[in-house]
């Protein structure tokens, strides 16, 4: 299955990849009403470097994340995959290219839900909608500080 967000981002591809690069970009970029906590930050100018992510899937349901940054190209792209985690596969490409207004971010996904036949057919009722909540979240707080810090 795949998902995709883009936005317009009215700054250069170097400093939309240089929000990425901060220390703390992934606290915040994990949406408030997500009950995850970080266990492991990743560089992800290091091929190979690992995030760990401990999160509660539905509120109930404790989940480790593990991934893994597997191509580093900035100003243009990063990528990582789920190593292990809630999903059966997941690719996910940070995509920047140049545009007329700045920057164009893209995420890209590819996945595949867990339980087989069943998380196929809820894929398109739970995790698309809540991955469209997730990535609008993280392209308007990549936004705000792009457009707003010199």
């Amino acid at each position: 299955m795949q998902f995709a967000k883009e936005s317009t981002i009215r700054a250069a591809p170097e400093k939309v990849f240089a929000f990425h690069e901060l220390p703390d970009a992934i606290e915040r970029l994990i949406p408030p009403w997500e009950n995850a906590r970080i266990i492991q930050k990743a560089d992800i100018a290091k091929i190979g470097s690992q995030a760990i992510i401990e999160q509660k899937i539905f509120g109930l349901i404790s989940s480790r994340w593990i991934a893994e940054h597997t191509k580093y190209e900035p100003p243009g792209e990063f990528e990582d995959v789920q190593i292990s985690g809630p999903f059966k596969s997941w690719r996910h490409r940070h995509i920047i290219k140049p545009h007329v207004s700045g920057a164009i971010l893209r995420d890209e996904i590819e996945f595949e839900p867990p339980l087989w036949i069943f998380g196929r057919f809820a894929a398109p009722i739970f995790i698309l909608p809540k991955l469209e909540k997730m990535f609008t979240f993280r392209h308007t707080v990549t936004r705000h500080w792009c457009e707003n810090n010199d």
